[in-house]
């Protein structure tokens, strides 16, 4: 495997850690932290997790700006990455897809 495929093999493990991590936080503050706050009225919830994703978030930007930076993707793939961000539950199957992406640029190595 040359430099620059295990520098893309080495962005695309942090972005799927990233999408996993703002695929959870998204998870919890819609499924959890809001209906606590709506419904039983504790707002602790939001407060905390709310926060936290929003630091998820902006490191899931940041690690796929810096992967299109480096024309991992095509534009049509960062646009679906972007917006996986915004749907709860989107972000895991995202980390299937970057999984896959990783794979297969390994495998393509080895037959070089």
């Amino acid at each position: 495997m040359n430099n620059d495929t295990k520098s893309n093999v080495s962005l695309l493990d942090q972005l799927q850690l990233a999408s996993v991590i703002e695929a959870s936080t998204l998870a919890l503050l819609v499924c959890v932290a809001v209906p606590l706050k709506h419904l039983w009225d504790w707002p602790i919830g939001v407060r905390v997790i709310g926060p936290l994703h929003g630091l998820a978030f902006i490191f899931y930007c940041w690690t796929l700006l810096q992967t299109a930076g480096a024309g991992i993707w095509q534009q049509r793939q960062i646009t679906w990455l972007a917006a996986s961000a915004f749907v709860p539950f989107a972000g895991f199957v995202a980390s299937r897809r970057i999984r896959q992406h990783i794979e297969a640029l390994r495998e393509e190595s080895s037959t070089r």
